[in-house]
């Protein structure tokens, strides 16, 4: 069955392709406020110190090769008590020191 318009007549290409342009318009005005809002809000802090897990996810690699790497000591640690943490700088060191 074909769409009508009011009037009683067949809508047209024409005037779906109008329509599907205006609420695209519609659509990435909303999307672009959206996007300046978070980028004008407040900035995130990020922590400098990172736990394993963290540290892992931040190079990609398993905690437990982390650990290993911790080990083996080729990643500084932070230890406050019991905890181990990983400075941010030396896993951006750790990084250009095994580029290639």
């Amino acid at each position: 069955m074909e769409r009508q318009a009011q009037s009683g007549q067949p809508a047209s290409d024409a005037t779906l392709s109008v329509l599907v342009g205006a609420i695209a318009e519609q659509v990435a005005a909303q999307v672009k406020a959206e996007l300046l809002a978070q980028l004008q809000g407040p900035s995130r802090v990020q922590p400098v110190l990172l736990s394993v897990k963290d540290a892992g996810v931040y190079l990609g690699r398993s905690e437990q090769s982390i650990q290993h790497l911790i080990f083996d000591r080729e990643l500084p640690v932070v230890r406050v008590g019991r905890r181990v943490h990983l400075d941010r700088r030396d896993l951006d060191t750790w990084i250009e020191k095994n580029k290639y």
